[in-house]
């Protein structure tokens, strides 16, 4: 058994295993991915529209760099990150790649002026 993974055990070949008391762990309340979506480059408009109404999309942005589209998946069970995900964008005609991020914590500003915040008020 690992100290950094109390629930991953390790079989007579070495492989991990899950051991009694994995499943009985919450999912947090919203899974959050991030993903990253390459579509052919006369349809980006179309396949934003069609992945932006699709149930667990929150957001799809358009962007400059190596991908066209960045989508905000917003679910509430790890099962539904792949009905959503391989089952929704990656069907929608369109599509040529997806690279998915799983966030495990959000910052925002305010979080993080608070965090590194000393207890004075701010000089304006």
């Amino acid at each position: 058994m690992s100290d950094s993974y109390p629930n991953v055990g390790s079989s007579a070949n070495g492989e991990g295993v899950i051991l009694k008391g994995a499943s009985e762990r919450k999912e947090p309340a919203v899974i959050t991915s991030i993903v990253m979506i390459s579509c052919d480059s006369d349809s980006i408009s179309e396949v934003a529209y069609q992945i932006a109404e699709l149930p667990g999309v929150s957001e799809v942005y358009s962007t400059t760099g190596i991908v066209d589209l960045i989508a905000m998946v917003r679910v509430r069970a790890f099962d539904d990150v792949e009905k959503v995900i391989a089952g929704g964008i990656a069907k929608v005609p369109g599509v040529v790649h997806t690279d998915t991020h799983i966030a495990f914590r959000a910052y925002s500003k305010h979080d993080l002026e608070e965090t590194f915040s000393i207890g004075f008020p701010d000089a304006t």
